[in-house]
């Protein structure tokens, strides 16, 4: 074997351990790439800014996302300085997630877990912030339901349906797809019937709306223009306006009709 075939098999045989140990390319999600229960779209950085300032996201807040993707949400969340988790089922977009955390420097407060968003536990968030489709929205709505009066729910795009109507929707300017946001306020439950100074308050309840009668003296009166967000209810009977805060079993607020005055119920 003549000096320069030695020479080139050398060459060839030293290259051989380089090319095996390049590093593979770190994984790239591809838009409109299937899921297990929705493609992966990602919510616009305009608009994840405007779903955390609709919800008045801040320190104090523990949001979670579901289905969460690249992590967008829970790091902007987090660089707001709130407690952030987001829930997902692949589980290469989660540790893309956690490298996207770490380099934006919140790790500390922006987590990540594999898992199905069905089975997760969202009754301790003040904050969900999410983007997803109707049915996946329909199939989380006892979910929604377990959560604390007060606290937010942010859908990009499609509303959560079912009766629940937004408390407030915004769109933004100038944008060509996955302009609109909802917002909803988790409300107390006021079903039962409530004991008050003069008379007993009935109530029934569907999701934000409320309605019923007012006994007192033997004399009922509808309930009217009954509405909740969060843990604020309001409803008018006999021309009186009624603002209260519920508390679990107690209702406390005013009365405005000729005059203004506090009131209190009790949930019997």
């Amino acid at each position: 074997m003549t000096g320069f075939r030695i020479l080139a098999l050398c060459a060839v045989l030293g290259a051989a351990p380089v090319l095996a140990q390049k590093p593979a390319a770190p994984y790239q999600p591809k838009m409109g790439q299937k899921g297990k229960d929705v493609v992966w779209i990602p919510s616009p950085d305009a608009m994840v800014e405007r779903m955390l300032d609709m919800a008045r996201v801040s320190s104090a807040d523990f949001v979670v996302d579901l289905g969460s993707g690249d992590g967008r949400n829970v790091i902007a969340a987090a660089k707001r300085g709130a407690r952030a988790l987001g829930v997902e089922y692949n589980l290469d977009l989660v540790e893309l997630s956690k490298r996207n955390a770490a380099a934006a420097g919140v790790s500390d407060r922006a987590s990540f877990v594999q898992g199905d968003m069905f089975a997760a536990d969202v009754s301790g968030a003040t904050t969900l912030i999410l983007f997803l489709i109707p049915d996946n929205l329909r199939r989380l709505e006892p979910s929604f339901r377990s959560m604390k009066p007060g606290s937010r729910i942010v859908s990009n795009t499609y509303e959560i349906g079912g009766g629940w109507e937004p408390d407030l929707t915004e769109t933004l300017p100038l944008c060509a797809s996955w302009c609109s946001a909802h917002l909803y306020i988790v409300p107390a439950k006021v079903d039962g019937t409530w004991r008050m100074d003069e008379g007993m308050l009935s109530l029934e309840q569907f999701h934000q709306v409320a309605w019923g009668t007012y006994e007192t003296n033997g004399i009922f009166l509808p309930v009217e223009e009954g509405r909740l967000a969060g843990r604020d209810i309001t409803f008018t009977v006999n021309r009186v306006r009624y603002e209260a805060r519920v508390n679990g079993r107690t209702m406390e607020g005013v009365a405005k009709g000729r005059e203004t005055r506090p009131f209190r119920a009790v949930l019997q």
